[in-house]
C-alpha cells in the first residue's frame, strides 16, 4: 500500500476537492486563530460537507480548551483531533475519535526513539520559536529509517521535490500545508497533484 497523504490547512472547498481528486486520504482543517489558515465554523462546515465520507477530516488545535475541541468534533463530525500546541498528556485522553500529537523538533536534533504518548498517532514537525506549524521549514530525515513509523505522520518542510524521500520511509502518512501553496491557505493545484503523485509513487 502506498503512503497516505494529509493535506493540511485547507481553507477552500475547491482545494479540498482537488486534494480528493488527486488521492489525498486526510484533510486538515485549522482552528488556531493566529494562523493564516484559520477557519470559522461556517467555512469549516462548508468544506466538511464537500468532503463527505471521501476522506478523513482532522481538526488542528493549538492549546484550545476541551470544550472548544469537543464542540468542533461534534459540529463537524471530525475523524481526528490534531494537538499542535503545548498540551499535556491528560489533554489527549478520553476522546471519541483518534488523536494526533504533534512534536515540533529542532531542525538538527536527532530522534533516537519515539516518545510514549496517549495519542494514536505522532506527527513530526519542525520547531519554530514563534509559530506552531505551517512554516515550511525543512527537517533532515536522517535517522528516521531506524524507527517504526507505522503510526507517524511526517511533516515539516515537505514539498513536491522532497516528499518521495519522506514517503520511502514508510510512515503512516506524509503531511503538507505550505509546501503546496501559492499563498498562505491557498493550495496550488499543480503542486498539489505533484506532491500526491510523488508521495504515492515512492519506493
Amino acid at each position: 500500500m502506498s503512503v497516505r497523504v494529509k493535506i493540511c490547512g485547507v481553507t477552500r472547498v475547491a482545494d479540498a476537492l482537488a486534494a480528493l481528486a488527486s488521492g489525498a486520504e486526510i484533510v486538515g482543517l485549522n482552528f488556531h486563530p493566529p494562523s493564516p489558515r484559520f477557519l470559522t465554523l461556517e467555512r469549516a462546515a462548508e468544506i466538511r460537507r464537500a468532503i463527505g465520507s471521501r476522506a478523513l477530516v482532522a481538526g488542528v488545535f493549538v492549546n484550545a480548551s476541551r470544550d472548544v475541541i469537543a464542540a468542533r468534533v461534534a459540529e463537524l463530525a471530525l475523524d481526528l483531533i490534531q494537538f499542535h500546541g503545548d498540551e499535556d498528556e491528560a489533554a489527549l485522553a478520553r476522546w471519541p475519535v483518534a488523536t494526533i500529537r504533534a512534536l515540533r523538533l529542532e531542525p538538527g536534533a536527532p530522534l533516537a526513539s519515539l516518545p510514549a504518548t496517549r495519542a494514536d498517532y505522532l506527527l513530526l514537525d519542525t520547531f519554530h520559536p514563534g509559530l506552531y506549524g505551517g512554516t515550511g521549514a525543512p527537517r533532515p530525515l536522517d535517522g528516521l529509517e531506524r524507527l517504526d513509523l507505522s503510526r507517524v505522520l511526517l511533516s515539516g518542510g515537505l514539498n513536491p521535490a522532497n516528499v518521495a524521500a519522506a514517503a520511502a520511509l514508510r510512515p503512516y502518512a506524509v503531511d503538507v500545508a505550505s509546501g503546496v501553496e501559492s499563498a498562505p491557505g491557498v493550495k496550488d493545484p499543480i503542486r498539489l497533484r505533484s506532491f500526491i503523485a510523488n508521495a504515492k509513487s515512492a519506493r
